[in-house]
């Protein structure tokens, strides 16, 4: 019997083993980084082993420490999470001959399955080995790991020995190796997986399937089980398909099998060697704990023959600190407050708590949001709801993206669902509110605007008891703030109070300095507000307060390149100087942050007169990193923003 089970990873991942871990009498040891160290995960466990350094190829990808830390901790068993050293043969076996129990498949299943040309292979697909103009559009992809990370599209024959290099480059510093193929790319298809569990006795479940179509920038923003319109047949067949490669390998333990369906066929992806992000809604569906069988397997008990009936629909929401202001940039900061409504049965994993900090060297995922319910419709409705009535005050997120996406009707339609959701709705998605809804919803949650009109009122309330105030015989102009593009104008109404003259058409009811209470159109709601510095929440809106009068010194120079977030400049363009020529669009320098690459690009065709970035200088938030002074004719923007490749957990 398992007694101690050290997990080599991290954050939501290390938490959710730990709870099944103490569920069932198991103690726990966790393993962190310095940048970790006073992370969630390391507060949950009975005992942890620092690994000195931040960077995860110092600390999470050092197979070797890891081990010593278990030995050290007097663990008898490793888990290893998804990502970093979970899908590693070596790594595998290294556990193993240190006379630790392994919780995941044999490091021969891992080496056959774990990287997708030898997957391929063996299941009668080969990658390209020569591409040319017919062969477009191809995907280059790592051959280990996943998540997005080591990814390019590559729709013209000149961009793919950059896309080669660039793929090669992220998938050696998040898995170790840099191994990458080229394989035909499939546009538009549905991104379908199965969930496998396997003993060691010969018995495998398949979990029924998976959708996780809704993707941006190839990584996984929306899951759900089962996959929803499939016709039998097809399901049956990627059923089969999967159970045929587990066995070919003498699979063990938890695995998923991914497919792309298109037109009604079935495109084998690759076989992922470890749990899924997404495991929890399968979990749902079925009633199960796959940890716990995996602990199981992992002792050597024998699954039952045949896994439970599944039931109703689960679906999963990833949410993210990123601004969609800043093309999706990865955010960093002190999570204040973080609450999401429990009624109904929302699952929350997630490896923050209010108060944690969000740092610059891991993914920037906070939480996965899980609901069950009797239909695919319930669940949507639910998880939409969930997501919109939490509170996350902090980093910019995405969580309207989410709520949008789950009330969009081509979402709830799975006739139309593939993984173009978002290059077809991104725009509109995150478009601003019209007429003060947001989305133009009726009678959903009060748009922006009037949540800027709740904070202006809160503001003046707290002055208010600060200064003493209120209403006076001689009429004063009206008080202005604005926040983002919303501007709101007030004046102390006669008797006390306030009166908003813009936006039109709200009564005050009452205000106070952390909720406000508004009529609009008849409707009174109620406006819960929190401030932390210039960035107020109200509700779901997360503003920013502008100033009156901005500071010279924040002003930069046409064509200044800043630096989105904190992070680490890991290259830059092969023989760039101060006064070359560039052309508008030309890569210059790469920012990593997050496990997400940032390539900066010129704004214009011009003469690059200031470069500021050095490969490995880390850089903080707003930074300087170069200047390109445009031709005469043309307008460049400052604060010019990067193009993001999403490097994420899978």
């Amino acid at each position: 019997m398992i007694s101690t089970v050290l997990v080599a990873n991290r954050g939501e991942i290390a938490c959710r083993v730990f709870r099944t871990c103490r569920d069932l009498g198991i103690s726990t040891v966790a393993v962190y980084s310095d940048a970790d160290a006073d992370a969630l995960h390391v507060r949950e466990a009975d005992a942890a082993v620092r690994l000195p350094g931040a960077a995860p190829s110092e600390t999470y990808l050092r197979g070797d420490l890891v081990v010593k830390a278990a030995l050290a901790a007097g663990a008898d068993a490793v888990h290893p999470g998804y990502g970093f050293l979970s899908e590693n043969a070596g790594f595998a076996r290294a556990v193993l001959d240190a006379g630790l129990v392994w919780i995941g498949p044999p490091p021969e299943a891992i080496e056959e399955m774990a990287s997708k040309t030898r997957a391929k292979e063996l299941l009668g697909v080969r990658p390209l080995s020569d591409v040319g103009e017919d062969d477009l559009p191809v995907l280059v992809k790592a051959a280990a790991g996943g998540g997005g990370r080591g990814m390019r599209i590559v729709r013209e024959l000149a961009e793919l020995k950059d896309a080669l290099s660039a793929a090669s480059a992220e998938a050696a510093s998040a898995f170790g190796d840099g191994e990458v193929f080229v394989e035909p790319y499939v546009e538009n298809g549905r991104h379908v997986e199965v969930q496998l569990l396997c003993d060691t006795h010969g018995t495998v479940w398949a979990l029924g399937t998976r959708d996780c179509s809704l993707q941006r920038r190839h990584q996984k923003v929306v899951e759900e089980a089962p996959a929803p319109g499939l016709p039998a047949a097809l399901e049956a067949s990627l059923l089969d398909t999967a159970v045929r490669a587990a066995k070919a390998v003498g699979y063990v333990g938890a695995g998923t099998v991914e497919f792309l369906v298109k037109d009604g066929r079935a495109h084998f992806l690759e076989m992922n060697t470890r749990l899924q992000v997404e495991h929890p809604v399968t979990e749902e569906v079925y009633g199960v704990d796959l940890v716990a069988l995996q602990l199981a397997v992992a002792e050597g008990r024998e699954l039952p023959p045949e896994p439970p009936a599944p039931r109703g629909h689960a679906i999963e929401a990833r949410l993210y600190a990123e601004d969609p202001a800043r093309e999706w940039a990865p955010q960093t900061g002190v999570l204040h407050r973080f609450e999401v409504p429990r009624e109904g049965r929302v699952r929350v994993d997630t490896g923050y708590v209010s108060g944690d900090g969000i740092g610059i060297h891991y993914d920037p995922m906070l939480a996965k949001i899980v609901v069950h319910a009797p239909t695919r419709a319930e669940a949507a409705r639910k998880l939409a709801h969930a997501l919109e009535r939490a509170r996350i005050h902090g980093p910019a997120t995405n969580r309207e993206l989410l709520v949008a996406s789950l009330r969009h009707p081509e979402y709830l339609s799975p006739d139309t669902l593939d993984t173009g959701f978002y290059e077809r709705n991104l725009t509109a998605l995150t478009a601003p509110p019209e007429s003060g809804e947001r989305g133009g919803e009726r009678g959903r949650a009060p748009g922006a605007a009037y949540a800027a009109a709740a904070a202006a009122l809160a503001e003046a309330s707290l002055n208010g008891r600060r200064f003493g105030g209120g209403w006076r015989n001689v009429r004063s102009q009206d008080e202005t703030r604005t926040y983002g593009e919303h501007e709101v104008r007030y004046r102390p109404a006669r008797g006390g109070g306030y009166e908003v003259t813009a936006p039109e058409g709200i009564r005050v009811v009452s205000a106070a300095p952390d909720r406000v209470r508004l009529e609009v159109a008849g409707v009174v709601r109620d406006f819960d507000v929190a401030r932390y510095g210039d960035t107020v929440h109200v509700g779901p809106y997360r503003l920013t307060l502008r100033p009156r009068f901005p500071d010279p010194a924040d002003q930069r120079k046409p064509g200044s390149l800043i630096a989105p977030m904190p992070g680490t400049v890991v290259r830059v363009a092969d023989g760039l100087a101060v006064g070359d020529r560039v052309t508008a669009g030309q890569p210059l320098l790469w920012l990593e942050a997050m496990k997400m690459e940032h390539r900066v690009t010129a704004p214009a065709s011009g003469t690059l007169t200031a470069l500021h970035a050095v490969p490995g200088r880390q850089v903080e938030v707003g930074a300087l990193l170069a200047v390109v002074q445009a031709d005469v004719s043309t307008d460049v923007p400052t604060d010019v923003p990067t193009e993001a490749q999403e490097d994420q957990t899978a």
